[in-house]
Parts: structure tokens; C-alpha cells; sequence
């Protein structure tokens, strides 16, 4: 599996944005995806994750902001950004996890697979 991020690039603060996962291979709907980010200095963080059947977590972070989908007939995960924050400023991955086994989601060691990163930033 081969996961390709975009979407990222300068937002005002209360914009919003929407990221793009498009993955390779053909187990793409029997997969469970997430989000991470990383900020500027910081460590990695969970965002959000999506099962095989749509089941979704967040993040604190993202919690009530963020929306995470999947389009299994694209091959593509999308994380639509709400009201978006300075503190939002980071590198955004897409992970997959291909035995989708969905228990300890914002754990980075559950996903096998990861995308390059997308950079977003947010003005204030």
C-alpha cells in the first residue's frame, strides 16, 4: 500500500480546509485509516481514524472541528478542517492500518503504512 497526502497550504484562522489520502492497492476498503499530525517542534498526534465500516475517533484536537471520511469506489480518505486554529499549524500524515484491527486507534504503532505528509499552515 502506497498512500499519497495533499491538500495542505496557508489557511486563515476560522478557514477551512479539506486533506486528501489516495492509497494504492486493493485492500483499500477492508483497511482502516487515520490522521496524525505533527507540529513545529512538537511530537506526533492522532487527529482522527476511520474503520473499514465507518466507524470514526477523534483526537481532542479535532473533536467537533474535524471530519474524517473515506470513498472507497476513489481509494481515497479525506479529513475536512473547521474553524481552524494557529495551533492546527503542522505537518498532517495519513496512516493505514491493513488488518484494520481498530482498538488502540491513536496508537502509531497500529498502522503499517504511511503517507509522506502534507504541510498545513494557519494565520492568525
Amino acid at each position: 500500500v502506497q498512500l499519497q497526502a495533499s491538500g495542505g497550504g496557508l489557511v486563515q484562522a476560522g478557514g477551512s480546509l479539506r486533506l486528501s489520502c489516495t492509497a494504492s492497492g486493493r485492500t483499500f476498503s477492508t483497511s482502516s485509516f487515520a490522521w496524525f499530525r505533527q507540529p513545529p517542534g512538537k511530537e506526533r498526534e492522532f487527529v482522527a481514524h476511520i474503520s473499514s465500516s465507518d466507524g470514526t475517533w477523534y483526537g481532542n484536537s479535532a473533536s467537533g472541528r474535524f471530519t474524517i471520511s473515506r470513498n472507497n469506489a476513489e481509494n481515497t480518505v479525506y479529513l475536512q478542517m473547521n474553524r481552524l486554529k494557529p495551533e492546527d499549524t503542522a505537518v498532517y500524515y495519513c496512516a493505514a492500518d491493513s488488518y484494520s484491527r481498530d482498538w488502540s486507534v491513536s496508537s502509531a504503532d497500529q498502522y503499517d503504512y504511511w503517507g509522506q505528509g502534507t504541510e498545513l499552515t494557519v494565520s492568525s
